[in-house]
């Protein structure tokens, strides 16, 4: 009778653990709990300091043609907790070093019926939850396609958002905030407006999503380590506050080929009663594998000028000649074109830029426009495809080269694929041979077009693979990347840091194509850059676009402050000084500052931070004593108080002051700024006016 009584109280301990199971964050911030509900779907839910933040949501997949997919019916077999805690160095960063600590539990679940097994592995830090699939090596599930990803992430109310549409093509929006509730009529009106929507619903949003609750809570809702899968977006079901994964398909409408042993990406939940706390986090990068690449020593920050904005403000092209039909089949003959006398990647231009460059300090020097293929595609062909190694008649490569390194100066490649993704694979090794016979260790790629052959979404598996090849295969080459028109980053360049930047998301040309919202940049830290650097190309400082090319009417919606700020704020390894030298020479004052400021980091401290309102950064240049101070606003003028504890106590600094005038705007006023330098230590005290869509830029230099 004893031994049937502890039998029963062993069998009735593993039921409970089986139906419900806790895992706490190191230092009991969170705690999330998992269970089965009664017809065997597993669930999980999520608490921040005793407040629920995701109530009871489901996890699961469903797959295509099989008879029952992995939703429902499952059993606890197996569960496995424990810490880990590590402390590692970034390559490049906001920081030195970033702690890894966590809390782990893996789950293994077996399907009644059919065999099979999943882990669900989740990941408590002091930031917030990871969760991932993972599908072992088993006889009933070897190979399998999903149909959808059924990872819920329920909502506690109808909070405030940050959201761009679904889209499967294109991350370039401007951010909308709203009411979870409103989104549904909000998206219908954007996506009516995108033609390159291919299918949508009307609830759909972009990860990474920033959310709000009424009582102050901060969520992020992202992904981390994107491999050898479909890119996530979120499906509201707004009248239960519930999102949904909603996986890119593919041309054929399929979202993922798995073949086990394999796991899905971690899906991301960032909380905090403090917005500095989110735009602090190194979760995602946590959540990446360390380095692949033994010997990082070639992979260095870099900030350039370019042969760029002139071509997206159309005073000069991208194409040599417009004179069409001299190409051919491929084979090309410019001895009888007319050129356009617009082409901007000239070798007197190009080297404007190099001198431009060497006499401010900059490393590099990015040229676009530089091979020949752009006539065509710009002109009648959107399907024409580049081969990467062949310049224009006007575009010395070697001699610019010699010309550049005699100066210190590097060049950056540009290889535009316009989509064509299977001929940049055919090419890539003469390409990436080319780029190192000729002193390139820098391309700048790009995917504008429809992906071909066979019509792909750019963010679906078959090309998130594409982009991941693209990287690996630049690393043999000891070459660095920066992908344009990609998958929005999801923390990879942990693993592979020669991915030194992306854009994914609206960046600075999208003010020379009829404007941003001012406060755009005071969101983007809380959205795109959760998953890595942006080459957000900051630093315009004419902002009358139609100065550059009288028929382009855009304005862009900023003050020369606030492009000072991004540099700061903006964190990239990567930075761009973006307008041409003729505006920068108009401002050499406000210009000194892009010259000082680091682009590598050894310490980072977010003042104040409020998405969509302002963000005020402090970072420590690597290996000096010096710092930087970044400040971006909104719509609404405002003062911002800073303590200058973060530095060394004991020591003495200069502040060099780049602000807003007092009557500045960033429509009607641009251009005005004051520059005055004060004397401060640690025990300083600063309160500092911020314009309508300005901000300010401080340098802090210790004094010897």
């Amino acid at each position: 009778m004893k031994n049937l009584f502890f039998a029963s109280l062993i069998l009735f301990a593993f039921s409970t653990v089986a139906k419900a199971q806790q895992l706490k964050s190191p230092e009991g911030k969170f705690v999330m709990e998992f269970s089965l509900q009664n017809d065997g779907t597993p669930t999980y839910n999520l608490k921040y300091k005793n407040k629920e933040v995701v109530k009871t949501s489901k996890l699961g997949l469903e797959l295509k043609d099989d008879k029952k997919s992995l939703l429902n019916d499952f059993t606890v077999v197996d569960t496995k907790t424990s810490t880990f805690d590590e402390t590692w160095k970034p390559v490049w960063g906001e920081v030195d070093n970033i702690r890894n600590h966590y809390n782990e539990l893996a789950v293994t679940l077996n399907q009644k019926g059919t065999d099979r097994q999943i882990i669900i592995r989740f990941r408590l830090f002091e930031d917030g939850l990871g969760f991932r699939y993972e599908f072992p090596a088993q006889k009933n599930l070897t190979y399998f396609v999903i149909k959808e990803e059924r990872s819920q992430f329920a909502m506690t109310g109808d909070h405030t958002a940050f959201w761009i549409p679904g889209d499967y093509d294109t991350q370039e929006y401007d951010y909308t905030k709203s009411k979870l509730s409103e989104i549904r009529g909000l998206s219908e009106k954007a996506y009516t407006a995108n033609v390159s929507q291919k299918s949508f619903s009307p609830t759909g949003v972009q990860t990474s999503l920033m959310l709000k609750t009424n009582d102050g809570i901060y969520i992020n809702l992202h992904e981390a380590a994107l491999i050898n899968y479909s890119c996530m977006h979120l499906n509201l079901d707004d009248k239960n506050m519930t999102f949904t994964s909603w996986l890119t398909p593919d041309a054929k409408g399929d979202k993922g080929y798995m073949q086990a042993p394999s796991h899905s990406p971690w899906r991301t939940i960032m909380v905090s009663d403090d917005a500095r706390e989110i735009l602090a986090s190194k979760m995602t990068l946590n959540l990446n594998d360390p380095s692949k690449i033994d010997d990082t020593s070639w992979i260095k920050p870099v900030k350039y000028v370019g042969v760029w904005w002139e071509m997206i403000t159309g005073k000069s092209s991208w194409s040599y000649t417009n004179d069409f039909p001299t190409v051919q089949l491929g084979v090309s003959d410019f001895s009888k074109a007319k050129p356009s006398g617009t082409h901007g990647a000239n070798n007197a231009n190009v080297k404007k830029y190099i001198d431009f460059a060497a006499a401010n300090g900059f490393d590099a020097v990015l040229v676009e426009g530089w091979n020949e293929g752009w006539e065509d595609w710009f002109g009648h062909s959107k399907d024409y495809v580049f081969d990467f190694v062949t310049p224009y008649p006007d575009f010395d490569v070697k001699g610019l080269h010699e010309y550049a390194k005699s100066k210190g100066v590097k060049i950056i490649m540009h290889h535009e694929t316009s989509g064509s993704v299977r001929n940049y694979e055919r090419h890539m090794d003469a390409a990436y041979k080319f780029m190192k016979d000729n002193g390139y260790d820098a391309v700048k790629s790009g995917y504008v077009g429809d992906i071909l052959p066979r019509g792909e979404n750019h963010y679906d598996q078959w090309i998130v693979n594409h982009y991941q090849y693209a990287i690996e295969k630049a690393a043999d080459y000891k070459i660095m990347v920066n992908a344009h028109e990609a998958v929005r980053p999801t923390g990879i360049c942990r693993t592979y840091p020669n991915l030194i930047g992306n854009e994914a998301a609206r960046g600075t040309e999208y003010q020379a194509f009829g404007g941003s919202k001012p406060n755009h940049v005071t969101v983007l830290p809380f959205t795109r850059l959760i998953g890595g650097p942006m080459d957000y190309t900051p630093g315009i400082f004419e902002m009358d676009i139609s100065k550059m090319n009288p028929g382009n009417t855009s304005h862009v919606n900023s003050t020369i402050c606030n492009q000072l700020a991004l540099y700061v704020t903006m964190y990239s390894p990567l930075q761009m000084a973006a307008d041409t030298p003729e505006n920068y020479n108009r401002f050499p004052d406000a210009f000194q500052f892009i010259k000082d400021v680091a682009v590598d980091w050894s310490e980072s401290k977010y003042i104040e931070a409020e998405p969509g309102d302002f963000i005020t950064v402090a970072r420590k240049a690597k290996g000096t004593n010096n710092w930087f101070i970044g400040n971006v606003n909104g719509e609404t003028p405002r003062t911002s108080n800073i303590d200058f504890s973060f530095l060394e106590k004991g020591k003495k600094y200069t502040a060099t002051i780049y602000a807003d005038a007092k009557d500045a705007h960033y429509k009607t006023n641009p251009q005005a700024y004051t520059i005055k330098k004060i004397a401060v230590t640690n025990k300083s005290k600063l309160s500092q006016l911020s314009a309508p869509g300005g901000g300010y830029a401080i340098s802090i230099i210790e004094t010897k």
